[in-house]
């Protein structure tokens, strides 16, 4: 938010240097994101006195001497046409800094360097400026904005630095507002907080206005949403005068970078940056009916509003309505229906507060943002809502823009704006701040802040104003104090469970520390995505109604769709995050990522969702199989020196013939599987795509299992490649489970082939395996092996019908 010093300065004497005053700002909560003197582009200016000035012949030029003060006198040719003797104009010095113009001479190109010039023949030893050229507009100073030379006021003194004359030594100050503290998104209420920081007075903006007799007879306001219109104010000014604002409140808009329209729409401007209060101005010429009604939108109703757009609404917008239509979205904008015209006559102005959330939603519904939503979005107090509009009025007056009649009404549900009675605890702000902060400081300090503490005893009794809605308990208390008393008081303490540890990772840290390293090492690389997701993602992969995931949490304020549902399952976002990659162009890897998934005992929540860390993995690739991926789920099991045990399994988004169940110890712990070529073809990927989805959260009791040595063996071991030919419907996990029982011998057993062909059968597929046989006491022989192998083919044979392939 943009705070110029001398509007500051309007409401607090300050008495510091910007710099000071920044970190004064800073020490009490208030990020000053950027601070500069309006002027800063400009040195060496000061005001010029032209003695004399004659016309050079056969030009527009003149050539004058002009008393520069210290400076002496200098000649300077000058093409201006309100040049004259006697007169006193900005002169730029040689070696001065202004701004260059194009030749409309209103577009700023550039900060420039005045030297010596020659002009027709005649050296020139400055410039003289006008106020475009010194960083002036018309609304910032009277006469800027004149297409030739900016004449100063006759009582300035000659050769003095043009700057504090006209307002350059200003300074901006861009200040940080947190959510919390809405009240201070507004001049005023920065005011209050310096006023504060600096024990200073606070001067309160004038707002005394006088009520003529006349009434507007039948008007009324019906507020049908007090849900989210808990106050509207509306007042009938009439006998107005559109016209220009003054100098002084056209500046001021001018240095938060807004244009001056007329006096009347000024004023509303003026009061939302004063005070932070949006308000409205309705032609009432244009009003119908006689009232105002305060309503939901309906479906599919419809307002063009002041940028000439038209929007379709909803019932979660709030519109302003009088008897016939709706003429303004509330806390948005205005409609073109009623909006001040030259020729308004009498207005009807409108303070309301509306609840932050509607506007907020509808303001990013619509693409509809404006200076009043994002007031209103951060939230807006029903306290200033009254003395904004008593401001508004008083203004009227000032300004002598209209008459301000006897017809006001205020419909709201009740809420006082009166000061609110809060008792704290001083032992209890203490204990939160760690430190004991002196009564006589806590008294000082809120008592600045203008909550009229009493200390009785422990007990601390305070009188919260309606505009402080963040003021709520003690731990509110402790921060206000010891914010002014400075954070530097505290002292750093241990918490009161802490211990001094020699640091490093828990157990759990170096265990996933550990996965992660060897999933890396494995060649994967690691992803990581929000942790919300669409209900389209659940869509995707083809869950049904009843499917456990579809028990998702949803956001109260997402974002977006896409981002509303705290996520379930991880495997949209890892096929996703494939799909990506498959479009950029990246035709082969493997992506991991740990992360949680969110389960509710019951919706809605009534308690905090269970976070079960879950381990996703996905690889793609023309080389990459289903084995591929088994592989590294099984990086997993080596890692943490446990095995894993598969299964067939169906998936509604995984191929029904390479889809296993996971389990560890007969408990399930996740699957894998190939992404169906539906959903291959529905996302336009490329390649054959695999993910896999493990439970962390059920393997955290391996953790810190002890690594059993086994000393290499004494004799050779023998390795033997069987290849196998069975029915499509075996699985690997099966296979591999028949040749380990088949030999307490057998010490290692790899896929290394799979294959289907016509050759052997549309119901029939190969898979050939290595197997390993380590000797114990003594040496195997080659009856032995033979023996084993025997054995092994009976065991498939009996199983599952599978043969040796010839």
């Amino acid at each position: 938010m943009l705070v110029p010093l001398s509007w500051l300065k309007e409401y607090v004497d300050i008495d510091v240097t910007p710099d000071e005053l920044e970190e004064k700002l800073f020490s009490c909560g208030f990020e000053v994101e950027e601070k500069y003197e309006i002027g800063h582009d400009i040195s060496k200016v000061v005001v010029g006195l032209v003695k004399e000035c004659e016309p050079i012949p056969e030009t527009h030029l003149h050539l004058c001497k002009v008393d520069a003060g210290t400076a002496g006198e200098l000649q300077i040719c000058c093409g201006a046409d309100n040049v004259k003797a006697g007169g006193k104009f900005p002169l730029a010095l040689i070696g001065a800094t202004v701004y260059a113009t194009a030749k409309d001479h209103k577009t700023l190109e550039g900060v420039m360097t005045i030297g010596q010039g020659k002009l027709r023949g005649y050296d020139s030893y400055g410039m003289l400026c006008s106020g475009v050229e010194i960083g002036l507009s018309e609304d910032m100073y009277e006469g800027a904005g004149y297409n030739g030379l900016l004449v100063l006021p006759d009582d300035s003194p000659v050769g003095e630095d043009v700057k504090p004359i006209v307002g350059l030594d200003d300074w901006i100050f861009d200040i940080a507002i947190t959510a919390n503290r809405p009240d201070c998104q507004s001049i005023f209420g920065i005011a209050r907080e310096v006023a504060a920081v600096l024990g200073s007075k606070i001067h309160e903006p004038s707002l005394d206005y006088h009520e003529t007799g006349v009434k507007k007879e039948g008007f009324a306001v019906n507020v049908d949403a007090p849900d989210i219109c808990p106050r509207y104010i509306g007042h009938y000014v009439y006998d107005v005068k559109i016209g220009p604002s003054p100098a002084w409140m056209r500046r001021r808009l001018a240095l938060i970078g807004q244009t001056s329209i007329s006096n009347l729409v000024d004023i509303t401007n003026y009061i939302l940056n004063e005070l932070g209060q949006p308000m409205h101005a309705f032609d009432y010429a244009y009003l119908e009916g006689d009232q105002i009604n305060v309503r939901r939108a309906g479906n599919g109703e419809k307002i063009v509003t002041l940028d000439e757009k038209e929007l379709t609404l909803n019932e979660n917008n709030l519109v302003i309505c009088d008897g016939v239509k709706p003429v303004a979205l509330a806390g948005i904008m205005g409609g073109l229906n009623s909006e001040i015209l030259d020729t308004t006559t009498e207005v009807l102005f409108e303070a309301a507060k509306f609840a932050r959330d509607n506007i907020r939603k509808s303001s990013r519904a619509l693409g509809k943002v404006s200076d009043s939503s994002a007031r209103f979005s951060k939230g807006v107090d029903e306290y200033t809502t009254v003395m904004a509009m008593k401001r508004a009025l008083h203004l009227i007056e000032e300004l002598e823009c209209g008459k301000v009649s006897s017809t006001h009404v205020d419909t709201n549900t009740g809420n006082s704006i009166d000061a609110s009675e809060l008792k704290v605890s001083v032992d209890k702000v203490n204990g939160v701040l760690g430190i004991k902060v002196p009564d006589d400081e806590i008294v000082r300090i809120l008592g600045s802040l203008d909550f009229a503490p009493v200390l009785n005893g422990d007990e601390l009794i305070l009188k919260i104003p309606a505009y402080r809605e963040d003021m709520e308990s003690y731990q509110d208390v402790a921060e206000e104090i010891i914010r002014m008393y400075g954070y530097d008081h505290i002292v750093p303490t241990f918490m009161p469970t802490a211990e001094v540890t020699m640091g490093g990772y828990n157990l759990e840290q170096k265990n996933e520390l550990k996965l992660k390293r060897a999933l890396c090492a494995a060649g994967a690389s690691e992803g990581i995505h929000y942790s919300f997701f669409s209900p389209a993602s659940l869509d995707l992969i083809g869950l049904p109604e009843d499917a456990p995931e579809r028990h998702a949490i949803k956001i109260m304020n997402p974002i977006n769709e896409d981002l509303s549902l705290m996520r379930t399952t991880l495997a949209p976002q890892m096929i996703q995050a494939m799909q990506r990659n498959q479009k950029k162009g990246i035709l082969s890897g493997s992506i991991y990522e740990f992360g949680n998934v969110f389960a509710a005992d019951k919706l809605p929540l009534e308690e905090y969702p269970k976070e079960l860390e879950t381990i996703c993995i996905g690889c793609f690739g023309e080389e990459e199989s289903f084995f591929t991926l088994k592989g590294l789920v099984d990086v997993i099991a080596d890692t943490l020196g446990i095995e894993f045990d598969y299964e067939a399994k169906e998936k509604p988004f995984l191929h029904p013939f390479r889809t296993a169940g996971i389990k560890c110890e007969g408990e399930d712990i996740g699957y894998l599987g190939q992404v169906k070529y539906e959903l291959i073809d529905e996302l336009d990927m490329r390649v054959d795509s695999y993910v896999a989805e493990v439970s962390l959260y059920k393997l955290k009791k391996y953790y810190g299992k002890q690594q059993v040595f086994k000393p290499l063996p004494k004799f050779q071991e023998e390795k033997r490649d069987l290849c196998f030919v069975m029915s499509r419907d075996i699985t690997c996990a099966q296979v591999e489970k028949a040749i380990k029982d088949s030999s307490e011998y057998i010490t290692e057993v790899k896929l290394f082939d799979v294959y289907e062909g016509i050759q052997l059968g549309h119901d029939k597929k190969s898979m050939a395996f290595s197997v390993v046989y380590t000797p114990k006491d003594e040496e195997l022989t080659s009856e032995n092996i033979d023996g084993f192998v025997n054995s092994l083919l009976s065991e498939l044979k009996e199983k599952y019908d599978v043969v040796l392939r010839s």
